[in-house]
Order: structure tokens, then C-alpha cells, then sequence
């Protein structure tokens, strides 16, 4: 029988010749994962079940970047609980501040996600292991704590959904932001719920692993189950030297069933910009234009990645930031950090006015480094605008990749980068 790869992967960790969608199955899981939010909450579970030991220490990562460096007593408390049961249970993948980085951009960099896995994690965008070829999703914090107690899963198996990029011509700065915004608001935030997001294309295999990781993190904001991109010679590339364990490579058949499929052109897919209170309320930069900002946003687990920086500072390189905006700059991991600070990007970041911080999610979720106050508005490359996402519920978040966010921030409107560098 003929399956996607999103079925190939699922078969595979139920130990099964082949599964259909709303099949129920039990897969075996090769990663449980948790943060500082969500990750407490599934401790406290865990202890519930009488079981000593987690199902596998190497299997389970704890990454503490959602109010770290911790901004209260509360936070400290989350914190301490994780460490001292990732001590505990000798988890083999918890990071400290100083080599801590945001989640979904440290696991794919220390070789801890990889093709064909079959990866849990407390976290809505777990989806974003997806661009190396992985079945990633989020799960609740109980059945985090299922899987931390046993190794397993629980599934549906979805109905998957193929967006077909053709072409190879980008508009210029178009990124893989852009494209994942232009789907979301084409299907909306519920147009694919619960089902498998499948990227495919020749606009998908000319996108960096960067530019995957972005779209493949967004598959939730339009209720995907997963979002996926087959492992190809740029994710063997990434994965040199970070992968320490074996991998399989999975593929869809070529005559494998979808429950939709949608076809784009790339060059007629021009700068995203979503606008409150929904990442599906795209217009393009230029509908957009012109509305005035008091911050933006650059980083996050979807666009805080060393391509992300590089397209920013090239924009930002001689300038100055607008005299009423605040520009906050967030490196996904202390990796990216180093590298950013080598490539003199902090320098270009700093001499332009902005705040550099060290990897935190901080702003994203309203968490701290960045509230918004009444009435404010944000530009950022983050993954969601709801109402108060950011800080005050009357405040307002606008989405947007990296290129456009760094323009807008030396206009301090939403503005396309010719409007600051020329045409590109």
C-alpha cells in the first residue's frame, strides 16, 4: 500500500506493515520533550504513576527557555523543580543558562532531533523537527508524562495535506516566513487541523534547513498535527557532524493519497506581513505598509536562527533604528549567539541601537524582556499574534519575517526593505 511520510514514519514506531488515517495506533517514542512551562507539570504527573525511572534518560529532553533567565521567584521554582529532576533521573540532554539555547532551535543543533524520529514534545511547536524529515507534535503535559513513564504514544494517525511549491525564483527576501504565512492565509488557522502539513517542491528543496525549520514551526498556527519536509542532500549537510546516532529516511510514494493538495508559484508570493489578532490576516508588506510601530521583535523559535540574523543585519548594517522604536534582538542558541558575535552581526545590531539578549523565548509568549504596555504595537518574527500574546490585551502583535521586521524598525512603520536598502 502506498503512504505518505507521515504514514511511513507512524507505521514504522507501531511496528506495523501499513496504517491509514484515523487509524488508532501506539508508537514507540524516540523523544520526549519539555521546557520550563510545561515541564514541571508533567514531573508532577510522572510521580503520580509510582514509576522510579523515566522509560529511556538518553530519550527525554528538559530545556529550561521560557522564563529563563528566570524574571521572578515563580519562575526560579519551575526551573529548580526541572533541574533537580533532570539530576535525578540523569537526563542526558538538559542544558543550563549560558548553554541553554530556545528549545526547537537547540535540539535540531546538538543532533538531538533527526529524519525518520518519532518525537513528543509539551510544546506547540515541536512540529518544527518536521524540516528534517521527523514526525514531531505537540501533546499536553499528562501525556508528556506518559511518555516520559513509558516510551509510548498514543495516535491518530492524520490525513495528510501536500503543498506543492514549484518554481525556484523568490521574490526579493521572500523566506520560508513568508511562504508559510501565505498558506495560513490562504486555509486558515483551522484549514488543516489535525492533519499532516507535507511541504514539497522545488521552491521547498531551494529553501535553506533554516528556512524549512520556520515553516515547518507554523504548521500549528494552522492546526496542523505536524508539519514535514523530506530529508534531502541540505538536511544530510546540516546533520553532518551533530548526528550521533543512526538515522532512516522516509519518503511519500509517489502515488500516496492526500486529503488535499495545493499548488503554489513562488515568484508570485510576495512579503507576508500578518496583522492582529490571527496569523491568518496576511496582507502583503506593501497592504500593510505604514503603520506605525513602538517595537519589533527579531528571534524566536522561528526566526532566530544565523540566517535569520545575517538578513536582518544586512539591512541594518550603517543604520539607525527608529528614534520611538525599541529593536530586540533574540539568538536562538548560544551558538548562534558566538557565531552572530563572530560574523560582527552583534556589532551592526548594536550600532544600530538594538537590544541583543541572550537565547530566551522571553517576548513570544508575553513571558518578559519585551511586554507590551496598552495600546502598543509590536512587529515580530515569532510564530503568534493573538489578543494580549505579547503583553496588554488592547496591545497588538504584527507577524513577519526577518527582513521586513529590520526595515520597519529603521522606518519605524511596517515597511518593505527597498524602502531602506533599495531594490534587492
Amino acid at each position: 500500500m502506498s503512504m505518505t511520510i507521515t504514514e511511513k514514519i507512524l507505521a514504522d514506531h507501531a511496528g506495523l506493515p501499513e496504517v491509514v488515517p484515523g487509524q488508532l495506533i501506539t508508537a514507540k517514542l524516540d523523544l520526549v520533550l519539555a521546557n520550563d512551562v510545561t515541564g514541571p507539570i508533567a514531573i508532577r504527573e510522572f510521580t503520580k504513576f509510582g514509576v522510579d525511572k523515566v522509560f529511556d534518560a538518553g530519550k527525554v529532553a528538559l530545556v529550561p527557555d521560557h522564563f529563563t533567565p528566570n524574571k521572578d521567584i515563580a519562575s526560579a521554582e519551575q526551573a529548580k523543580l526541572m533541574r533537580e529532576f533532570a539530576r535525578e533521573q540523569q537526563i542526558e540532554h538538559y542544558w543550563e543558562i549560558g548553554r541553554v539555547g530556545i528549545e526547537h532551535c537547540l535540539l535540531p543543533e546538538q543532533g538531538v532531533t533527526l529524519p525518520g524520529d518519532m518525537i513528543i514534545g509539551a510544546d506547540s511547536h515541536t512540529c518544527t523537527y518536521g524540516a528534517l524529515g521527523a514526525f514531531a507534535t505537540g501533546v499536553g503535559s499528562t501525556d508528556c508524562a506518559a511518555g516520559l513513564a513509558t516510551g509510548e504514544g498514543w495516535f491518530k494517525v492524520p490525513e495528510s495535506m501536500k503543498f506543492v511549491f514549484h518554481g525556484t525564483k523568490f521574490q526579493p527576501w521572500v523566506s520560508g516566513k513568508d511562504l508559510i504565512l501565505y498558506i495560513i492565509g490562504k486555509i486558515g488557522v483551522d484549514g488543516a487541523r489535525y492533519r499532516a502539513m507535507e511541504f514539497a517542491g522545488e521552491g521547498i528543496s531551494a529553501l535553506s534547513q533554516d528556512g524549512r525549520f520556520t515553516m515547518c514551526n507554523m504548521a500549528i498556527e494552522a492546526g496542523g498535527k505536524n508539519g514535514i519536509i523530506a530529508a534531502d542532500e541540505k538536511t544530510e549537510a546540516y546533520l553532518k557532524g551533530r548526528a550521533h546516532r543512526p538515522y532512516k529516511v522516509f519518503a511519500s510514494d509517489p502515488d500516496a493519497r492526500y486529503a488535499e493538495i495545493m499548488e503554489f508559484e513562488v515568484s508570485e508570493i510576495p512579503l507576508q506581513v500578518a496583522l492582529p489578532h490571527l496569523p491568518e490576516n496576511t496582507e502583503s508588506v506593501e497592504e500593510a505598509a505604514g503603520i506605525k510601530l513602538d517595537q519589533v521583535v527579531i528571534g524566536s523559535c522561528t526566526n532566530g536562527r544565523i540566517e535569520d540574523l545575517r538578513v536582518a543585519a544586512g539591512i541594518l548594517r550603517g543604520r539607525k533604528i527608529h528614534p520611538e522604536v525599541r529593536l530586540l534582538i533574540f539568538p536562538g542558541t548560544q551558538e548562534i549567539y558566538r557565531q552572530a558575535m563572530h560574523e560582527g552581526l552583534l556589532d551592526i545590531f548594536l550600532e544600530a541601537g538594538a537590544a541583543v539578549s541572550t537565547p530566551t523565548c522571553g517576548p513570544c509568549l508575553g513571558g518578559h524582556m519585551g511586554i507590551l504596555a496598552k495600546g502598543e504595537r509590536a512587529l515580530a518574527t515569532t510564530n503568534r499574534n493573538f489578543v494580549g500574546r505579547m503583553g496588554h490585551p488592547e496591545s497588538e502583535v504584527y507577524l513577519s519575517g526577518p527582513a521586513v521586521a529590520a526595515a520597519s524598525a529603521v522606518r519605524g512603520e511596517i515597511s518593505h526593505p527597498r524602502e531602506v536598502v533599495g531594490n534587492g
